[in-house]
């Protein structure tokens, strides 16, 4: 018998994904001005009827001679997304109602003297934190279109296309009418551990008012419309036509209208999206979120390390399915554990703790050297904050370093 998974994602312009964007754009402004610079930024946006706020909050350390203008960065990467106007739900411009409230401070000196090499107890860079981080990679997406070599669970994926989709039409104004606000919602039936198909196919797209401007204040003629659109202009091109069955249900705009969103009609927070940014609920998420932490922070980097290492292991066929979790203790530079889950699926006969001892030979999961192997300290991040941060080597996606295979390591793994 078939199993149905479901996995959710949300546009650039959901207000989570705001705060985390505008989290990511200031981390990858510090990291410019300098690479080694500690930051741990969270976001929070609302609007209210006349006006809205960006509070951006948070420890950032860099070095004495350089500035980052926090307050201009958040309201560029507001406006950027589409929220230029009150209305659509912030006008984040200057002179726009918009208030930005910055409460930054430096990084504690007993959480820095962990990090920083040749200080505390272990004079290799520390984690930042303790905690645990989970990579997760899987094979049932190399049989569809589109979705080779991402070694990722399909629901996430076909998700995010959709989401994507909407941001896409949203800022080329390919769709005219629609806002930066919006959601996917993708079920996937599974037989024999393969997906084969969508039971039902699920969005909401926020909406400039069809109904006033164009259908005489009917608004069920302005949902038929609108649906219409979605199904032509969104989903049928971006999802793969042997997924779509006679049977799969869709779902657009369920409340009937989707005219206001973003911090208007829900406040939003960084970090609050993180299952939409890790695996979509097929396989496990650690702790921390990602968004507005830089790689010296374990919650991020040992969480791509952690992916990274689950891709190889099953681009180089030692399993379909491949979990790994690793944990850290704050200021110490090793792994406390390394644990590897192939959920039954590893071939000839390997072990999950043979698996699991190879990839300590192979790898070396210290926060220095993921930093150092993964190229971390780049202005990489905002990239990041829509779209889910697994899945995306190709450029086009992202091209992120711990997406991408080595085929060095995958003949070590052989």
């Amino acid at each position: 018998m078939g199993r149905v998974l479901t996995s959710e994602s949300v546009s650039a312009g959901h207000p989570d994904k705001l705060c985390d964007a505008i989290s990511d754009s200031i981390l990858d402004a510090c990291i410019d001005a300098d690479p080694f610079a500690r930051v741990a930024v969270e976001t929070m946006v609302k609007g209210m009827a006349d006006e809205s706020t960006i509070v951006v909050a948070g420890e950032i350390t860099l070095n004495e001679d350089q500035e980052v203008d926090f307050e201009e960065i958040a309201r560029k990467t507001a406006v950027q997304i589409g929220y230029d106007d009150q209305a659509v739900g912030m006008d984040a411009r200057r002179g726009g109602n918009c208030n930005v409230i910055t409460l930054i401070g430096r990084q504690s000196p007993e959480i820095a003297q962990g990090v920083n090499k040749d200080m505390g107890i272990d004079k290799d860079q520390g984690a930042g934190d303790q905690g645990i981080m989970f990579g997760f990679a899987s094979n049932e997406s190399e049989d569809i279109e589109g979705l080779e070599g991402s070694y990722m669970p399909v629901p996430i994926m076909l998700s995010h296309r959709l989401t994507d989709a909407i941001t896409r039409a949203c800022r080329s104004e390919t769709i005219p009418w629609i806002r930066p606000d919006g959601k996917s919602q993708v079920s996937v039936m599974y037989e024999n551990g393969r997906p084969i198909g969508i039971t039902s196919l699920i969005m909401a797209v926020q909406h400039d008012d069809l109904a006033n401007e164009r259908f005489g204040g009917d608004t069920t003629e302005e949902h038929r419309y609108i649906e219409s659109e979605i199904m032509n202009k969104i989903i049928r091109p971006t999802i793969p036509e042997i997924m779509i069955t006679e049977e799969t249900k869709v779902v657009v705009n369920g409340t009937g209208r989707f005219i206001l969103g973003g911090p208007y009609a829900d406040a939003g927070l960084t970090g609050r999206k993180i299952i939409v940014d890790t695996y979509g609920g097929i396989g496990c998420h650690g702790g921390g979120a990602f968004s507005g932490k830089d790689p010296s922070k374990v919650d991020r980097s040992a969480a791509y390390a952690a992916r990274w290492a689950a891709k190889h292991v099953v681009a180089s066929g030692l399993a379909d399915i491949c979990e790994i979790q690793l944990g850290y203790a704050i200021g110490v530079a090793e792994p406390t554990a390394i644990h590897v889950d192939t959920k039954g699926s590893s071939k000839d006969g390997l072990s999950d703790r043979w698996i699991a001892d190879r990839l300590v030979e192979i790898f070396d999961f210290r926060p220095s050297s993921i930093i150092d192997r993964l190229a971390l300290r780049k202005p990489i991040y905002a990239r990041t904050a829509a779209g889910g941060h697994f899945g995306r080597a190709a450029e086009k996606d992202g091209g992120f370093s711990w997406e991408r295979l080595d085929p060095s390591i995958i003949a070590s793994l052989r």
